[in-house]
């Protein structure tokens, strides 16, 4: 892949990405694919020198002091490239963590969306003047670069995940520490590269890698990193959330979800199948918008049933680096276990299975849920979709909003007043109303309750990179 200046086109050593330089000092480790099995790349690990220089780097910030055009200009130039590089971008995230081809590809093009959007957005964030209550006042309203911004990412979205918080961080004037996830970690260091390539500065952008909680605590110790940005785990967020308290950082959480897919009776049932294929089998169920828990009313259980197994069964499982194939064969270990527990507990408690899954990474249906059972109270992230039965509206409602979490739902009715109840009284961030995949750059992403607070993506996401600066001027 050649994205790097003075690198072999087949470079297969890695290491932190500081101040425009590869960082292979430390620890040496080896990684191996989830896919073969086998070792594929050698990675160093960041060393104590290689992170104190990266806060040191983002004390300096030359992106402040360009127009927001000039900005502007840089982030279209990633997008470029990131189209230019998707088949070996997309070979690389298959191999690092198992994800499909197919959706490896549509996951550059993701990425490379917000880079294009954010291009745009920095364009249109205009300040503003307030009338004012005295003759001799004028009063103003300005925004300003917030900081250097510290961001962690997860392994399930490598590259994409990465980009949503890097295209505004950059765009609105911050430079980054990205922390991508020990999974994952080439992934993140190729986009890190790839932004330095187009003329980011040196000091804009930096990525280390190293496991544990030293990067991320060395970060949020830094009084001068002003934001955190972080897509996770609850538990792992909390803490986050405490650390930063400490130097009173702004702070984004996007967090675990479990998310409710109804069906009313009204319903579209082939947009309906459509959209349950899209929202519950991406990335073979392993999403923070995954849809979690399916409720069917009883009335069309039977003929949704029947078209969503077939067209479950007509889709194929196999090696992700294949371009046909549906499901991969790769899952994470912890959500193979998930799979395996929320299954026999299931059957256990009465649930009946359709598919006979052998494997975890097979897709399984289950009807006969209940609100007993671990897959109706726990994210799964793996390719279960367990199904129960309603009748009242209200009463829907109400079982759909009884979780913690609150990041993403799904409605498929064709009624038009009962699309407006539902989505008005569902308590999720995201709502996809006939829509199976309610996510893409022009709209923000975020969630409510124990799923986190702050957004990305959309006209708002930028701001969560500024600050308001108010200027009272006395005539």
């Amino acid at each position: 892949m050649d994205i790097m200046e003075n690198r072999d086109s087949n470079q297969e050593t890695f290491g932190s990405f500081v101040n425009g330089t590869w960082k292979t000092g430390g620890e040496k480790r080896a990684l191996v694919s989830p896919v073969t099995q086998k070792e594929w790349q050698t990675l160093y690990l960041a060393t104590d020198g290689d992170i104190a220089e990266a806060i040191e780097a983002v004390k300096k910030n030359p992106l402040k002091e360009m127009t927001a055009y000039e900005r502007a200009a840089i982030l279209h130039k990633i997008s470029v490239l990131l189209f230019h590089h998707i088949d070996k971008l997309s070979e690389l995230m298959t191999m690092e963590m198992g994800k499909t081809l197919k959706e490896a590809q549509a996951e550059v093009h993701y990425a490379a969306s917000y880079f294009s959007w954010f291009a745009e957005e920095v364009k249109r964030v205009y300040g503003k003047e307030i009338p004012s209550h005295f003759r001799d006042k004028r009063l103003y309203v300005m925004y300003e670069p917030l900081g250097a911004a510290a961001i962690i990412t997860p392994w399930n979205f490598p590259i994409a995940m990465a980009a949503r918080k890097v295209a505004p961080a950059l765009a609105a004037g911050c430079p980054v520490i990205c922390k991508p996830s020990s999974i994952t970690p080439l992934s993140g260091l190729i986009l890190g590269a790839l932004c330095h390539k187009k003329s980011i500065p040196k000091e804009s952008i930096h990525v280390l890698v190293k496991d544990g909680k030293k990067i991320g605590d060395a970060l949020l110790a830094a009084p001068h990193i002003r934001k955190l940005s972080f897509t996770g785990s609850c538990d792992v967020g909390k803490y986050l959330y405490g650390v930063s308290a400490q130097t009173l950082k702004k702070v984004t959480m996007e967090l675990g979800g479990h998310a409710p897919f109804i069906i009313f009776d009204d319903a579209d049932l082939e947009k309906a199948v459509e959209g349950a294929l899209i929202a519950k089998f991406r990335n073979g169920g392993q999403t923070c918008i995954c849809a979690n828990r399916f409720y069917v009313h009883k009335k069309i259980l039977s003929p949704f049933l029947e078209k969503f197994i077939h067209k479950v069964r007509s889709m194929k499982v196999g090696d992700p680096r294949e371009k046909e194939t549906d499901f991969t064969h790769t899952l994470h270990s912890d959500s193979q276990a998930k799979v395996r527990a929320h299954i026999e507990d299931a059957l256990k408690k009465g649930a009946k299975a359709h598919l006979g899954a052998k494997k975890p990474h097979e897709p399984e249906i289950l009807t006969g849920a209940t609100h007993d059972m671990l897959i109706f109270n726990e994210e799964t992230f793996g390719p279960v979709v367990a199904i129960m039965e309603f009748e009242e509206e209200n009463q829907v409602i109400h079982l759909a909003n009884q979780t913690p979490y609150g990041l993403a739902a799904y409605v498929f009715t064709e009624g038009l007043k009962r699309a407006e109840h539902v989505t008005s009284k569902l308590e999720f961030g995201i709502v996809g109303l006939n829509d199976g995949a309610p996510s893409c750059a022009q709209l923000p992403f975020g969630g409510v309750k124990a799923s986190g607070f702050g957004r990305e993506g959309g006209s708002s996401g930028i701001y969560e990179y500024l600050s308001e600066k108010v200027i009272s001027q006395k005539l």
